[in-house]
């Protein structure tokens, strides 16, 4: 499996009050899939999400990513993770305004001493190609629409070749068809092999996803892995 959960939770404590975020949750991803997860607001879902990150840590429990255990992995160490095996789309683009399409895309490998700065432009302005900005590589964000900036977000993600792509409502802030445009582009990306993993409430938007995970009260109760735990609570 590529990405293997087992009994993970995940606790915050604000002052005297605990509060389970995560509440033993067991998930498994093959390589490939295709994965929508959903829940009303405080369900564990962006908690989760940022664990597969590697953004945080849980409070006990297994995470196990390309068959490497992440979860008592240093701050650095997991950044050293993420960088190689993980790429990020989120819901406000995150990209840097006063940098154009090409050098936002070429972020992710500027500290990276393997790749020559010609590799790195050229595999940008190739990615770029990929997503259908291959006429937009000087603009900035502000030059560009919320679909375009999504996309430019997307090659970015794609930049160190991860096997996983995390997208973090990735159409929560784009029109109806930018939306349908920039989930065509995800199950593009999948059908040649990229894993992606994404958080949405939407419906319609869920629907492109090959299964669907749904999240309350830091569990799952809904999909393969929700057996026995909705009966528990």
């Amino acid at each position: 499996m590529l990405i293997n959960i087992q009994n993970l939770f995940k606790v915050y404590h604000m002052g005297d009050t605990s509060v389970n975020a995560l509440d033993g949750v067991t998930l498994t991803i093959a390589a490939g899939e295709f994965i929508a997860i959903m829940g009303a607001s405080g369900s564990g879902k962006s908690t989760l999400l940022n664990i597969l990150g590697c953004l945080d840590t849980p409070s006990a429990g297994s995470y196990r990513l390309d068959d490497i255990e992440v979860s008592g992995m240093s701050r650095s160490q997991r950044a050293r993770i993420r960088n190689q095996k993980l790429g990020f789309v989120f819901q406000n683009f995150n990209l840097l305004s006063r940098t154009n399409a090409l050098e936002n895309v070429e972020l992710p490998t500027y500290y990276d001493g393997r790749i020559s700065g010609k590799q790195r432009k050229k595999r940008a302005s190739d990615l770029l190609e990929r997503v259908g900005l291959g006429s937009r590589l000087d603009h900035t964000p502000a030059q560009l629409s919320g679909g375009q900036q999504q996309r430019v977000a997307i090659a970015r993600a794609l930049m160190n070749n991860p096997p996983v792509i995390l997208a973090d409502e990735p159409t929560g802030n784009l029109d109806s068809h930018s939306s349908t445009e920039i989930m065509a582009l995800f199950t593009q990306l999948n059908s040649e092999g990229i894993t992606i993993v994404m958080v949405t409430h939407e419906e319609d938007i869920a629907n492109f996803a090959k299964r669907r995970i749904v999240m309350r009260d830091g569990l799952i109760v809904s999909g393969p892995e929700s057996a026995g735990k909705e009966t528990a609570r």
